[in-house]
């Protein structure tokens, strides 16, 4: 917006004007990435979602004849790990926990920092020492999601039935 100061004359903001308000704004950009970074919260539809795709990237590999045909699923302190057919992602997970269980336990086991492996065969299904049986994952922090993997590789999300 310009200022008519004498009839014909027209004059624009000074600098010291602009530096003030860009600073201005950079002080409110930095205050509200701020806020934004410290309110992201775990998503458990997140984690399934990565869970689901490193399951299948494995099954993929086992299916093509790839020996990276394992998923692999590991827990530290800031994050969760999904590593599969040589593609590795993380999530920081505030809390959050994860467990599984082959279908025909009752008790879950929770992923640990100790890697937790699931291997396809040939067809695609669950390998040994698993074969045969679907497993279940849960995941929980602030709502809770199951994820089913079929003993035929089939992965949705859900109880296994």
């Amino acid at each position: 917006m310009r200022r008519r100061l004498y009839s014909d004359r027209l004059e624009g903001y000074s600098l010291v004007e602009l530096i003030l308000v860009i600073s201005l704004i950079g002080v409110l950009s930095a205050l509200g990435i701020g806020l934004y970074t410290r309110s992201s919260a775990f998503s458990p539809l997140l984690a399934t979602q990565q869970l689901a795709s490193a399951t299948l990237l494995a099954q993929q590999a086992a299916l093509a004849g790839n020996s990276a045909n394992t998923v692999t699923i590991s827990r530290d302190t800031k994050s969760f790990s999904f590593s599969a057919a040589g593609s590795s992602f993380s999530m920081r997970h505030e809390g959050a926990t994860m467990s599984y269980r082959p279908v025909s336990q009752t008790a879950a086991s929770p992923v640990t920092s100790t890697n937790t492996q699931i291997a396809f065969d040939r067809m695609g299904r669950i390998a040994p020492p698993v074969s045969g049986q679907d497993i279940e994952f849960k995941i929980s922090g602030d709502s809770n999601f199951t994820l089913c993997l079929s003993s035929l590789g089939a992965v949705y999300q859900g109880a296994c039935q």
